[in-house]
This record gives C-alpha cells, structure tokens and sequence, in this order.
C-alpha cells in the first residue's frame, strides 16, 4: 500500500539514551513509527539508525519537520542526518554506452511500477539505445564524449540534470570516466556497477583474462562513485560460480546476470533510502 511516511537516517558519535530520545521526538508529535533498525559500530564509537514513521496524524507541517528535528534532537546530539519523504520519489537519471543489459533491468522495473523511482532521462555517449528508451516517454539524449570534448559534454550533462532536477545518476554500463566536477555535484548519489575482477583483470576483455586464469567465481560489486575511480562506498555485491565446463560466453552470460542483480540490489537499497555512507563504508538496513 502506498505510505505518507518520514525517513531520517543518522550517523552520530554513540551515547546513551539515543533511541530515547529520537523515538520520544516522534511519539511526543503524534507520529507512529513503522520501521527502526539501528547498529552500533563498536571500533568506531558511532551509532547509525533509519527511523520511518506515518505522517498521518504527525502535528508537525512536513516542511517545518527539518528544522523541528534539528531543534529538538540532531543540534545536541552532534548528528549528521537526512530526512526524507516516501512521497517523493526519487528522480533517477540513466548513464549508459553500448550494453544494453542493466539498462533493460531497470527499464523493465520501471514499466512494472516495481519501484516508485522516475527517470525523467537517459544520457549516451552512443545512439545505439534511443530506441529501447524513447517509447517510453523517457528523453534519450546522445552526447557524444571523446578526450577533446569531455568538459563540454559534461556541461551539457549537468545542464540536462539540472532542468530535470535530478537528484541521482545510474551508471548502467557507461564506459566513461567521470570528472571530479561532476562527481562533486552529486556526492554519494552515484551509482556504478562493475564485474568483480577489478583490479585483477583490467582492460577491455576481462572475462577473457578471467578465463585464461581459470577463475572459480564471477561477481560483481556496485558502489557509490567517488573521485577515486572505483574505490567508493561498497552498496551490494554477490558472486556467481563457474565451472571449468565454462566458456568465455558462458563467463559473459553469467557477469551479466550478476551485474543485474547486484545493481538492482544497489538501486533498491538507495531509492528507499536505506543506504547510509559513513567515512568510505555503507550501513546498508534491512
């Protein structure tokens, strides 16, 4: 069923009293708590939590929530916080190339109305894929990136971003690198997938490497980016075995079958804001 709901994820130094006084906050206004699962990260001495209450019946106005939280709880306890609303989907925007696979997962649960996301547009540095996007009434823009163009094709990017307030870009299989411009703009809001032979197997071919090695798993890790290039937040990861019966195809076949999985796993977890980043970990809740 549809929810009216607030979410608040907390990352603080831990103390007692903590889910106290956060659950008193809520209950004290009239709100009735639906979900709550907190850890405590004992070598670190910090406390995280994801709290969700119905907003039915909540006597605080949903715009003045922020600044009451902060008041009442966050400013004493030294949080760092976000507050968020489950009737205000997420707006996703698509980066891809020329693999269609993790595209058409996510198209496919997009049609479905599995996940309550929008995605206002897909970005290509290929047309190859307009054709599997536009009939969905979805923008395809194809902005082609070479070493010449980058920094203005990533102007018309963030432009395009900006029109449709976006507040989180896939990367679906998109072979380039991002700027640090780029990235900055959009911190712990960007989400990669990469098979898992990284930094083993580098280069254009890795299932080929793999193969060659005669490795004995396949997996793949998706994270959020950061401007060290793969070496962001770790949100879901998963493996696949392989026999020796395996070829390279079946290698391919089975990387991307993960790679759906892994990524779907990552989106889900953000879209419900259940993905919290802390130094360059995740607590990822249930």
């Amino acid at each position: 069923m549809p929810k009216n709901s607030a979410i608040v994820l907390i990352a603080c130094p831990d103390r007692k009293g903590l889910v106290n006084t956060i659950t008193n906050f809520i209950s004290k206004h009239n709100g009735n708590i639906i979900d709550l699962e907190q850890h405590v990260d004992q070598l670190e001495k910090m406390f995280f939590m994801r709290i969700e209450w119905d907003l039915t019946g909540f006597n605080i106005d949903t715009d003045k929530i922020h600044q009451q939280f902060n008041k009442e709880v966050a400013k004493n306890m030294k949080m760092q916080w976000s507050l968020h609303f489950s009737e205000q989907p997420v707006s996703m925007a698509i980066f891809v190339s020329k693999y269609s696979h993790c595209l058409f997962d996510i198209l496919a649960r997009y049609q479905s109305k599995e996940w309550g996301f929008k995605i206002p547009l897909v970005i290509s540095n290929h047309p190859d894929l307009k054709q599997a996007v536009t009939p969905l009434g979805i923008e395809f823009h194809c902005i082609p990136v070479n070493k010449n163009n980058k920094q203005q094709a990533e102007a018309q990017q963030l432009e395009l971003l900006k029109k449709h307030n976006i507040d989180t870009i896939v990367l679906a299989r998109y072979m380039q690198i991002l700027s640090n411009d780029l990235i900055q703009h959009f911190e712990n809001k960007i989400i990669n997938i990469h098979h898992s032979f990284l930094p083993a197997f580098p280069g254009a071919k890795p299932y080929h490497s793999a193969y060659e090695r005669g490795v004995k798993i396949i997996g793949a890790s998706s994270h959020y980016v950061t401007t060290k290039l793969d070496a962001g937040p770790i949100i879901a990861q998963d493996v696949e075995p392989i026999r020796h019966t395996d070829t390279i195809e079946d290698l391919v076949r089975k990387g991307q079958d993960i790679e759906k999985i892994v990524l779907s796993k990552a989106i889900w977890a953000h879209i419900n804001f259940k993905s919290l980043v802390y130094k360059n970990r995740t607590i990822v809740f249930e």
